[in-house]
């Protein structure tokens, strides 16, 4: 979701909720402890410079069993902090305290704010020789097909 999505939809409900996509609730005490523009500047295994760019917030919940957040608060503090961030309008992330901090997209559905759950990719695979679809081979080809994937010489990883 991008920022402008994510203030639209703070403009029109009233009650503010996360939820994990398991279903497990973000504590209605929660409180957003930072609000940025994190910047990932990287090399991918087929030797491609990248930059990524993301709006994040960070939850966090405390023994103040009390505080709640507003829609309407959320867009002030968005709203000030935007002066500062000097950022198009990028994707959100949220990093949310659980066993470590995770980081995790955000939609919205059934109102509600849904931390969906991000995963790692190759973003050369291309060069890695990873085929776009599931290649179907029989059990006994498998072995004659390693040597021609991942090698030393093979250019990839």
């Amino acid at each position: 979701m991008k920022l402008s999505q994510f203030k639209n939809q703070l403009a029109q409900i009233e009650q503010l909720d996360f939820v994990l996509q398991n279903g497990k609730k973000v504590p209605s005490h929660f409180h957003i402890t930072e609000v940025g523009v994190t910047t990932k500047q990287f090399t991918d295994c087929g030797n491609t410079f990248r930059t990524d760019k993301k709006i994040t917030f960070q939850l966090w919940s405390s023994i103040d069993l009390y505080h709640r957040l507003q829609p309407q608060k959320v867009l002030k503090i968005i709203n000030s902090v935007e002066e500062n961030l000097e950022s198009d309008d990028l994707e959100i992330e949220i990093e949310y305290q659980q066993e470590t901090v995770g980081k995790f997209g955000v939609e919205y559905f059934d109102k509600r704010f849904v931390l969906t759950n991000t995963k790692t990719d190759c973003l050369a695979k291309d060069n890695c020789g990873i085929p776009v679809e599931k290649i179907k081979i029989k059990i006994g080809e498998w072995v004659n097909k390693q040597t021609d994937c991942c090698t030393p010489d093979a250019g990839c990883c």
